[in-house]
């Protein structure tokens, strides 16, 4: 299951980053968002918008595209 897959509202637990490019793993990884995370998909945006999430208290703006690489399951 990848990220887009989540309801709003549910939480999930990152499996595996390896899909996604390397700056923006490095960036997930600078906010804490790493294999093993659990995370809270608070918004999904219409129209292919970002999704906002929310992984140790911080709510984060990822794009769809990037999020639709994440793989997760359910928490």
């Amino acid at each position: 299951m990848v990220l887009t897959d989540v309801k709003p509202g549910s939480k999930a637990k990152i499996i595996d980053t390896q899909l996604v490019s390397d700056m923006v793993r490095r960036r997930l990884i600078d906010l804490g968002i790493m294999e093993g995370s659990i995370i809270s998909i608070k918004r999904m945006l219409p129209f292919g918008g970002p999704c906002a999430l929310e992984a140790s208290g911080q709510w984060i703006g990822i794009r769809r595209c990037e999020a639709k690489k994440i793989q997760v399951e359910s928490a």
